[in-house]
């Protein structure tokens, strides 16, 4: 079944639409979840809330690519879970991701707003676009899917120091391209 099909039924409330999006999209909910979250039951309670989450926003939300917004909510879930679980212990996996990232994107208080938020995102967007896809899929692997250097490796068989150099330089020109942007980092 196509996404529109999908989305048509959620539409429609339809609740057969939640059993097609898990037969579609649950062994990638599982994948995004399990690598920010430890606990297989907490994966699987993440995955079962992102697609309670989708019978609540859609309708009215009308998102344009389902796989997108499907995993945009299982990481923001899991995230939200993962700060849950473990306020005082950190995943070193995910805590690593973000804190490479740290010297990019700031979590300053001049960027809580939702309007400084969105003009981060757009402009990370842009920047990742104009990047190769060689590149651009090793950074969304590490920063988004939080996989580990080795991870990523052995999925572009490149040696762990080659893709750690492509992260390392890819967080300098999003720095000096967020700065252009005029977004303070």
């Amino acid at each position: 079944m196509d996404d529109r099909e999908i989305i048509e039924m959620y539409w429609q409330r339809n609740e057969a639409a939640i059993q097609e999006t898990d037969a579609k999209y649950g062994k990638l909910c599982g994948y995004v979840a399990k690598h920010i979250l430890v606990s297989p039951e907490d994966c699987e309670e993440c995955v079962n809330d992102t697609y309670l989450a989708c019978w609540n926003v859609i309708p009215p939300r009308q998102p344009d690519k389902f796989s997108a917004f499907i995993s945009r909510i299982t990481r923001n879930l899991a995230l939200n879970r993962f700060d849950y679980l473990t306020a005082e212990k950190r995943n070193p996996k995910a805590v690593c991701s973000l804190e490479e990232l740290a010297d990019c994107v700031s979590g300053r208080e001049s960027v809580e707003s939702e309007l400084m938020e969105k003009e981060i995102e757009r402009a990370i967007s842009d920047f990742l676009w104009k990047q190769e896809e060689e590149k651009r899929n090793i950074f969304i692997r590490r920063y988004w899917y939080f996989d580990s250097i080795e991870e990523i490796s052995r999925q572009t068989g490149f040696q762990k120091s080659r893709v750690k150099s492509v992260l390392f330089r890819m967080r300098g020109k999003l720095r000096d391209y967020l700065e252009k942007e005029g977004i303070a980092v």
